[in-house]
C-alpha cells in the first residue's frame, strides 16, 4: 500500500491522444465536455497541442476478470477497449445527453453500479472510449 503522508514521485497523469481532426476533438472536449484550456502551443510544419484541464488524475489497473466484471455490470454486452478514459462528473445521464448531442456514440446509457455509482459508456472524438461516472456516496 502507498504512503498517504506524502506525496508520490509522479506529479501529473497526462493521457496523450492523436487526433486526426485535432479542432473537432477540441470543440467536444472542451466546449461541450467542459475542460477547460490548460495551454497550447504551435509548432513547425502546422504542429499544433492543446493541453485541457481534466481535474484529478489516477490510474485504475484492472486484471481480465475484473475488466469482464466491469463490462457486465456497465454495458449490455459490449466490451472495454484496452486503454478507456473514465470521467467523473456530475450527472452521468444528462452529460451523456449532452455529448451524444455533440456527436459522440453512446456504447451503454447510464446505469447504477453495485459500487454506487452511475455510469455510462461512449466512443468520442479521436476514438476514445469514455466512462462518465457519477458517485451517488460521498467520499
Amino acid at each position: 500500500m502507498a504512503d498517504e503522508s506524502g506525496p508520490g514521485r509522479v506529479r501529473q497523469l497526462r493521457l496523450v491522444v492523436e487526433a486526426d481532426d485535432l479542432e473537432a476533438a477540441v470543440a467536444f472536449y472542451r466546449d461541450v465536455l467542459g475542460m477547460p484550456e490548460q495551454e497550447s502551443y504551435d509548432g513547425d510544419e502546422g504542429a499544433r497541442v492543446v493541453i485541457l484541464d481534466a481535474g484529478r488524475a489516477t490510474l485504475e489497473l484492472s486484471n481480465p476478470a475484473q475488466v469482464r466484471f466491469i463490462d457486465r455490470v456497465e454495458t449490455d454486452g459490449g466490451r472495454s477497449d484496452r486503454l478507456r478514459v473514465a470521467l467523473e462528473v456530475d450527472d452521468a445521464a444528462a452529460v451523456a445527453d449532452d455529448l451524444v448531442g455533440a456527436g459522440a456514440e453512446l456504447e451503454a446509457s447510464a446505469r447504477e453500479t453495485p459500487w454506487r455509482s452511475v455510469n455510462a459508456r461512449l466512443r468520442g472524438p479521436a476514438g476514445l472510449q469514455l466512462t462518465l461516472f457519477q458517485e451517488l456516496d460521498e467520499r
